[in-house]
């Protein structure tokens, strides 16, 4: 797969990080009673169910390689799909959401010690301060078991973002999907058992919804952490916070307070100015053997 720059790796996250808002919305919608490792299961189902035309005429030796590493994402992301329904019906959307942002920040030290990914000051100082932002926002006081059920899942999502790079790059991001969410149904299926509840399929439609949502979400983490170096562009991860603060008010009538914003501000505005300095990094990096060149024609002319 080409290499794409880090803007625009930065522009698919987010784009993916919006669009997940929505999946979290239909979540939020179900209610308290739903039946969670049921509706996680029925997650997956309809994820393999939409991506498998997609897959069809894959051999099946390039569709399975690398299986252990989809395994280990596949169970991951089961694990992250359990505690985010926990604290999506539990907390504000937006106080969600700003918990799960913590990932970027989780990404950097786990990206220098898996990955031996250096780590400017600069993205550093960005995640820490969208960190900030992030306690800014849930304020230490009002963390409960909800808030650590989010904590889990920016644990989870950090997980699986480093570990596209262990996958193999000859599988396309719908493969790579398919199989993330194959591997986890046996173990879905155990827990929807165990959880002795009465199958209940009304929230099958609702369960389709999200899964289409949510591998939109997953396919664009794919593309952008294959193609730049996750402490370039995990601070991107952060701008759904805007979608979640507002589709909060649209949907669920949850008016942000000062805090929100306040918090919000300090998240968004040094991604922006991230951004930008990698742009003007980028276009300098690019003009240097032009002025190099002009440098030396005007050496060799001045000594002619």
């Amino acid at each position: 797969m080409p290499q794409m720059s880090v803007g625009l790796a930065m522009i698919l996250l987010i784009v993916g990080n919006l669009i997940a808002v929505c999946s979290d919305a239909m979540i939020k919608s179900l209610g308290d009673e739903t039946a969670i490792f049921q509706f996680v299961f029925f997650r997956q189902l309809t994820a393999v169910a939409i991506l498998a035309p997609f897959c069809i005429g894959t051999k099946k030796a390039d569709f399975f390689a690398g299986f252990k590493w989809h395994a280990l994402r596949g169970h991951i992301w089961l694990l992250g799909m359990v505690f985010m329904i926990i604290s999506i019906t539990s907390l504000p959307l937006a106080t969600a959401n700003a918990i799960f942002y913590a990932a970027p920040l989780i990404m950097l030290p786990m990206a220098m010690m898996l990955f031996q990914e250096k780590l400017t000051k600069y993205s550093v100082g960005v995640a820490v301060i969208g960190f900030i932002g992030v306690l800014v926002i849930i304020r230490p006081t009002e963390i409960n078991w909800a808030a650590i059920a989010a904590l889990i899942v920016a644990f989870t999502l950090a997980w699986n973002n480093l570990l596209v790079r262990k996958l193999p790059k000859h599988q396309t991001v719908a493969q790579t999907l398919m199989l993330t969410n194959l591997a986890g149904m046996p173990a879905a299926l155990g827990l929807a058992i165990w959880e002795g509840q009465p199958w209940d399929w009304s929230p099958l439609l609702t369960a389709a919804g999200s899964s289409t949502f949510i591998m939109i979400y997953a396919g664009t983490c794919v593309l952008a952490y294959r193609s730049a170096e996750s402490n370039k562009i995990a601070s991107a991860e952060y701008s759904g916070l805007i979608g979640a603060v507002i589709i909060g008010m649209l949907w669920f009538d949850e008016v942000p307070d000062l805090p929100m914003i306040l918090g919000t501000m300090m998240i968004i505005a040094p991604l922006i100015w991230l951004a930008q300095k990698e742009k003007r990094a980028k276009k300098a990096a690019a003009l240097k053997p032009i002025e190099a060149a002009v440098a030396t024609d005007a050496a060799e002319e001045t000594k002619a």
